[in-house]
């Protein structure tokens, strides 16, 4: 299989050549451009995962021999979880080759944080298939490069810390509701409110759900540690 010009740019920005590019090719392949002939990259997302959840636990383990697993942990979510994929992908410029169906392109999927965090996934699992354990472990580590070093020692993501301050003083969980969606299907923005039961919310806006459910705990977090 011959790649276009495209994809052969990209595996220069990746720093990786296929011998095997069939697999670059269906790990760029969205499901909304999967056919009978053409494969989609959910399968190899799958796998994609596992390898680099392998690669971040060995990494931390190296970094810190004392480390306990609960330090462990919140610093391998924070390594692997969505955002920090979609970093990556936006890093090397997944967006820009990754195969699209009419309604993913006209929804501004190129720029999707689930999109990307999948995508970069799907390449790592092809890059494994293609390569073998050690190449996937290098690329993965050298794309990810200071932020395995520079993981914070505390790295739960602002929601769980917030559970965690509430259930500690014998409250429910922190509740997460929609105040306002704005701006074009494409590209909504949320605002989000963060509460706990004894009355005290911040909000935050951003343009998904989840990361505005985020900042809305970060900034009730910070609000919290204030008056304490």
């Amino acid at each position: 299989m011959k790649l276009s010009a495209e994809l052969r740019s990209f595996q220069d920005r990746l720093g990786h050549k296929f011998s095997r590019p069939e697999l670059l090719a269906q790990a760029v392949t969205h499901a909304s451009m999967s056919s009978a002939n053409r494969d989609d990259n959910q399968r190899l997302e799958f796998l994609g995962d596992r390898v680099l959840g392998l690669v971040m636990s060995e990494a931390l383990l190296a970094l810190d021999k004392r480390a306990t697993e609960g330090q462990l942990a919140p610093r391998f979510n924070a390594l692997v979880r969505k955002e920090t994929c979609a970093d990556v992908a936006r890093q090397i410029d997944l967006g820009a080759v990754l195969r699209l169906g009419r309604s993913e392109m006209l929804s501004g999927g190129r720029r999707k944080q689930a999109l990307l965090g999948d995508g970069i996934e799907a390449v790592i699992a092809a890059v494994y298939l293609d390569a073998g354990f050690d190449v996937a472990k290098a690329l993965i580590l050298t794309l990810w490069g200071d932020r395995v070093h520079d993981v914070e020692d505390d790295a739960r993501d602002a929601k769980t810390a917030l559970q965690e301050w509430a259930q500690a003083r014998g409250l429910p969980p922190p509740s997460y509701t929609e105040v306002s969606r704005s701006g074009p299907d494409h590209a909504p923005v949320f605002t989000i409110a963060a509460a706990l039961e004894t009355g005290e919310n911040e909000k935050a806006t951003a343009g998904s759900k989840r990361q505005a459910e985020q900042a809305a705990a970060g900034n009730l977090l910070a609000k919290l540690e204030k008056v304490q």
